[in-house]
């Protein structure tokens, strides 16, 4: 019964604000099924109706129910079979780490978790790609396994990254993949032109990607004003795909990795690199600290759903040793780390 009427207050409330693409007169409340996979949205229809039936008919949503493999919180997700994109407005935390919320339990699995590779990759660096250097800062690591389409498509010079950052004179990294012949974006708000373009493969765009695209009247009256999101530039430059996302974005990272994950746009990312940083909860991040820990690692565990694995950690004990403002748990206050999109073969 819990469940009826949770999954009735759901579609109540999708039918209030529908998105691009969605019938709202096609929601409807039915019962959870006992077993079974997913549940249909139109009343006469089991699971095993096809969606090109479904929207032969008019009738395109499928309320979904995604589970963890180790048994973590189920997720429901309103899928609309017109609009591919899964209609969704928030990420689902994940239960807590201990039977009453505890900062020691939440910091201990959310620190494990970072430090834990979730699939092996054997080749890590662009050593063998011209134009490599070893005076690199950071370890920016991207998983060059012939398994992964990754090296496949530099060799092949089809591949294409997307850097996010901020005034940051550390771009070795974007050298060597524009070098290899990948096209290289880089996103910096702080460079005075528009578009610059550095070489044959590189491109410089003085744009800010953000979790969410800005008013209109507000940024027409700010010089030079350009936040986006991802997705938006996307579609604006015609690219369908990025090989690898690389973002140093200075605490907003985590907004941002939200609105990727919201909007399924991590399902067109093949590799991600991040720098996480975790001394104070992030851009418009609120909670106690429990809460916020919490909530980091529900976004992660979101990452798995996609079919997105860590593959290496790099902890930089060059930063303050700060978790939450606090000198505890052997924590670092900075985090890089990379994942390879396993559904790309």
């Amino acid at each position: 019964m819990r469940d009826s009427l949770l999954l009735a207050l759901l579609c109540a409330v999708s039918k209030r604000s529908s998105g691009p693409g969605l019938a709202a007169s096609t929601l409807r409340a039915l019962p959870l099924p006992l077993a079974g996979f997913a549940l249909a949205a139109c009343p006469s229809w089991g699971v095993g109706v096809s969606r090109k039936a479904r929207a032969r008919v008019g009738c395109s949503t499928q309320l979904s129910l995604f589970r963890f493999a180790d048994g973590g919180k189920a997720v429901y997700r309103l899928e609309d079979f017109k609009n591919p994109r899964t209609v969704r407005w928030h990420i689902e935390l994940q239960p807590w780490a201990s039977p009453t919320p505890s900062l020691n339990y939440e910091a201990s699995r959310f620190l494990k978790y970072i430090s834990t590779s979730q699939i092996s990759c054997e080749h890590m660096n662009l050593n063998s790609l011209k134009g490599y250097s070893e005076t690199t800062k950071k370890p920016w690591s991207v998983c060059l396994d012939e398994r992964f389409s990754l090296i496949h498509r530099i060799r092949s010079k089809k591949c294409r990254l997307y850097s996010l950052g901020l005034g940051n004179d550390d771009n070795e990294f974007e050298l060597s993949m524009a070098n290899s012949g990948c096209e290289v974006h880089r996103f910096d708000p702080s460079i005075k032109s528009a578009h610059i373009q550095q070489g044959r493969h590189l491109w410089h765009h003085r744009l800010s990607i953000d979790w969410r695209d800005p008013n209109p009247a507000i940024a027409a009256h700010k010089l030079h004003s350009n936040t986006k999101k991802l997705g938006t530039v996307l579609n604006e430059f015609g690219h369908q795909k990025i090989d690898v996302l690389k973002a140093d974005v200075e605490s907003a990272e985590w907004k941002i990795l939200e609105n990727l994950i919201l909007e399924d746009v991590v399902e067109q990312i093949g590799q991600l690199v991040f720098e996480v940083h975790i001394h104070w909860p992030g851009f418009e991040v609120s909670g106690n600290d429990s809460t916020v820990v919490r909530y980091w690692y529900s976004l992660l565990r979101e990452l798995e759903l996609k079919d997105f694995r860590l593959f290496h950690t790099y902890k930089d004990l060059s930063k303050p040793q700060m978790f939450l403002k606090k000198e505890a748990f052997n924590a670092s206050s900075c985090y890089t780390l990379s994942w390879v999109n396993t559904r790309w073969k």
